[in-house]
């Protein structure tokens, strides 16, 4: 066993009454803490952003290409299927997918009440494996289902809860929808599903369709479509794909990235982003700070043993590490009772959903917990780089101990 290593060891192993134990806990209790919270912050602050964007990514693509339209800002004009658009977006390696959509504005009808929504046509392209996961009751609608399909279009939809509270209807119920267009055409509808985003923006107006309805309600062809909705592999390439794509957007044609469309979301998600980023410095802060007091502390208690050593030969440097291993063991018990403590934490939120939010301001009912074990390895990481280099300040004063006044210090 090495020098420095054997004499921090002996250090460490104090009566559990001592002064040094006090302030030992104390300096693992302050890295337990600060990683711990880091933790909670961040798999929370990623639960958070992750469902949110899930949320938004239910209704709004991450990038929507859709054809002008005059008089009605939830409806657009027809769109070829054959554009340019749709032949660049193969050759855009980050782009993952993209679907065919349309939007109508309409009125449900039952016999005592009446609401107005907004019905999105989907094809046999849409991507149900996000909406599924919002799908409360009934199933989806079936376009493949040929009992489902009347005219060349399937007359079934899905609503939101909250329209369904509403205007009092269930799966298997059948309500009648009016198009805002003149003259009107009734349509109807038959519910098979109900969904809750708990986002007022898609709860309170819409509603899922065939394409082919919203094709029909028009007067467009099957090879016309009213909006692109494209989705990329990492949403940190939205800027380079948009700018991508601008250039060959045809003439009466116009391109919405879901930032600008929801721009009070992710205004709140980079708020959260920095407020986050500022407890946790001043945590770490904090945390350092102590760990710097208690080492002092320690050094300080044990001057006598400095100056002995200094006697018998050994150099500052050796010196010095003994202290510095001192403080690294107490970060790494700090790491382990602080990782252990979070997880468990974060573990126990993320079965027993025990803290709930209010779904009105939230946008969920429960806090969310994403285990990114990337950025909790990164978090341990980076406190380890940090509390090595701030356990070197409180040794340099060891160099400035002298022997002869050491032996003569009295606690």
């Amino acid at each position: 066993m090495q020098f420095p290593s054997f004499i921090a060891r002996r250090i460490r192993h104090n009566d559990a009454g001592s002064f040094s134990a006090t302030v030992s806990r104390i300096g693992v209790a302050s890295i337990a803490i600060g990683v711990g919270v880091g933790i909670i912050a961040f798999a929370v602050l990623l639960g958070f952003k992750r469902t949110i964007e899930k949320k938004v990514f239910l209704f709004g693509a991450n990038i929507s290409v859709s054809a002008f339209a005059q008089g009605n800002t939830y409806e657009e004009g027809p769109f070829p299927v054959k554009n340019p658009v749709v032949d660049a977006l193969p050759t855009i390696p980050e782009i993952s997918h993209w679907q065919a959509v349309a939007h109508k504005s309409g009125i449900l009808k039952t016999e005592n009440e009446i609401k107005g929504v907004v019905l999105k046509g989907v094809g046999k392209d849409y991507d149900w494996n996000v909406f599924k996961q919002s799908l409360v009751d009934g199933r989806l609608i079936g376009n493949k289902d040929s009992s489902s399909i009347k005219y060349g279009y399937s007359s079934e939809i899905v609503i939101s809860r909250k329209i369904a509270s509403q205007l009092i209807l269930k799966p298997g119920d059948e309500v009648i929808m009016y198009s805002l267009q003149n003259p009107p055409r009734p349509r109807k509808l038959t519910i098979v599903g109900i969904y809750e985003t708990q986002m007022e923006e898609f709860d309170n107006t819409l509603i899922v369709g065939d394409l082919a309805l919203v094709q029909r309600l028009n007067g467009w062809g099957p090879d016309s479509i009213g909006t692109y909705e494209i989705y990329l592999k990492d949403f940190r390439k939205l800027p380079e794909v948009a700018a991508a794509l601008k250039p060959i957007l045809p003439v009466g044609v116009y391109m919405q990235k879901v930032t600008s469309l929801f721009p009070q979301i992710f205004d709140w998600l980079q708020l959260l982003d920095r407020n986050t980023a500022v407890f946790l410095t001043l945590i770490l802060f904090v945390a350092c700070f102590n760990m710097i007091s208690i080492l002092l502390v320690m050094i300080m208690e044990r001057t006598p043993l400095i100056g002995l050593l200094k006697t018998l030969g050994s150099p500052n440097k050796q010196i010095r590490m003994v202290f510095f291993r001192v403080g690294i063991y107490m970060v790494r018990k700090g790491l382990l009772i602080g990782n252990v403590a979070a997880l468990a934490l974060c573990w126990l939120q993320y079965q027993f959903k025990l803290i709930p939010l209010d779904p009105e301001n939230y946008y969920m009912d429960t806090v969310p917990i994403v285990f990114e074990w990337g950025t909790f390895a990164l978090i341990n990481v980076i406190t380890i780089i940090i509390s090595a280099l701030i356990l070197l300040v409180p040794t340099l004063i060891i160099t400035r101990i002298q022997p002869i006044k050491a032996l003569l210090f009295k606690k």
